[in-house]
């Protein structure tokens, strides 16, 4: 599935369900929104899309305790959870979508390597995080932004075709 046919799926699936939702990432750099926002219609379903590279905006734009970032760091499944839940409560949106981690070429370390991101999808039935590990051969910051924010948009779909 091309992303401009995922971006078109989506885009239908929250139509038909009078739904909206609202982003927030990191890693991905705004890419994420742009993806939705492909689509025709999309301003239907999306309102609001936060890209926030600083723990400061971080806390400021969609409410991540300084409590989460001090213990855990921005790219962990924990900042990543508070992200989409923050965006979904900022935005009043049915499904907020966050996504943080490493897009490298530098900023890895042993523990959080390059390619690590953290996905989060928060609807009112809870928020789920997905780990993703995107360090394969020729993974580079493009690669590890699109399969990120692709990733999560095919989450999206496989939860609203499941519910």
């Amino acid at each position: 599935m091309t992303q401009f046919e995922i971006s078109a799926a989506l885009v239908e699936a929250l139509k038909l369900r009078g739904m909206k939702i609202a982003s927030v990432e990191s890693c991905t750099a705004g890419l994420l929104s742009k993806i939705i926002t492909d689509a025709p219609g999309s301003s239907e379903v999306f309102d609001l899309g936060i890209t926030t590279y600083s723990n400061e905006m971080k806390t400021k734009m969609v409410g991540v305790p300084e409590e989460i970032l001090a213990a855990y760091g921005a790219v962990s499944p924990e900042t990543a959870r508070a992200m989409a839940e923050g965006i979904r409560r900022v935005s009043g949106a049915d499904i907020g979508v966050a996504t943080t981690g490493i897009a490298g070429p530098g900023g890895g370390t042993p523990e959080k390597p390059v390619g690590l991101v953290y996905t989060a999808i928060s609807t009112c039935q809870g928020t789920r995080v997905t780990r993703l590990l995107l360090d394969t051969p020729g993974a580079d910051r493009d690669y590890i932004r699109h399969t990120a924010a692709e990733t999560v948009l095919k989450n999206v779909l496989d939860l609203l075709k499941n519910n």
